[in-house]
Parts: C-alpha cells; sequence; structure tokens
C-alpha cells in the first residue's frame, strides 16, 4: 500500500512538472508586451490601462488596472485577448497577435496594476 502510495505521488509530481508553462505569463518579456500594447491596445485602453483611451464604447472597456481584471490568471486574460469578448468591443487579437505575443502583452497587463511601482523601457 505504501509503495502504491509512493508510486502516486511520485506520478503527480510528475504530471506538475510536464504541465506546460504556456498558460502563464510569468517570465515573459513585458517590455515586448508594453510596445504591442501601445500600439494597439492604448487606443481602447488608454496609455495607463484605465479604460479612457481615445475610443469609447458601449459598454465600456475594461480598467486593465483594476483588481476585477488584476485578479483573473494569466491564461483567463490571454483566452479573452486571443478570443474576444462576447457582447464587447474587444475583439479577437488570434488574428493579428501570435501566442508569444499574446503572452507578452499579458505579462505587461500585470505591471498596470494600482499597487505596481514597476517601470518598463
Amino acid at each position: 500500500m505504501k509503495v502504491k502510495a509512493m508510486v502516486l505521488f511520485l506520478l503527480s509530481m510528475l504530471l506538475v512538472c510536464v504541465v506546460p508553462s504556456g498558460l502563464y505569463a510569468v517570465g515573459t518579456d513585458a517590455g515586448k508586451g508594453k510596445s504591442i500594447y501601445t500600439n494597439l491596445c492604448a487606443r481602447c485602453h488608454g496609455v495607463e490601462g484605465k479604460g479612457n483611451g481615445v475610443m469609447k464604447f458601449t459598454p465600456p472597456v475594461a480598467d486593465l488596472s483594476s483588481p476585477a481584471v488584476q485578479s483573473k490568471l494569466d491564461a483567463t486574460l490571454m483566452k479573452e485577448i486571443h478570443d474576444g469578448r462576447k457582447n464587447t468591443a474587444m475583439g479577437a487579437w488570434k488574428f493579428v497577435l501570435s501566442d508569444d505575443e499574446i503572452r507578452e502583452v499579458t505579462a505587461y497587463l500585470r505591471t498596470l496594476s494600482s499597487g505596481s511601482s514597476s517601470t518598463l523601457p
């Protein structure tokens, strides 16, 4: 019984180790993400991500620095960028951005947190 438990434990640890890191923006280049954000996202979300860009929509665009957005998992944010959001002006970017670029934008979005004091080039 102890051997079976040990084998199950080792298998579960192996699975944790081999899960692809593609669902997370951690360790991704947020500087590249800032460049993409500035060129594609800022006109709607604003330079600081507050949802105050020059383009206005109903419903209003998300404040990307808000706790509601910042508390979402990286995978959720990446899916929303990739597929868009229903009943909003947020369209799918999967035809414009690669998965790596979406990860970079997501990493940059993390720097927009209300409490964040990090600066990027």
